[in-house]
């Protein structure tokens, strides 16, 4: 148990410490759909 915790705990710390980069290519995947999607709205 006390191992499971500690794993557990040592994947929080990664997924804290990389939230900024996880969000950042979110932010940008996202931002690349949207003009894809108006770009093909407005027909250019």
């Amino acid at each position: 148990m006390q191992t499971l915790a500690q794993g557990y705990r040592g994947v929080s710390l990664l997924i804290g410490l990389n939230w900024d980069r996880l969000l950042s290519v979110v932010t940008i995947v996202g931002a690349l759909w949207a003009g894809a999607f108006i770009g093909s709205l407005t027909g250019f």
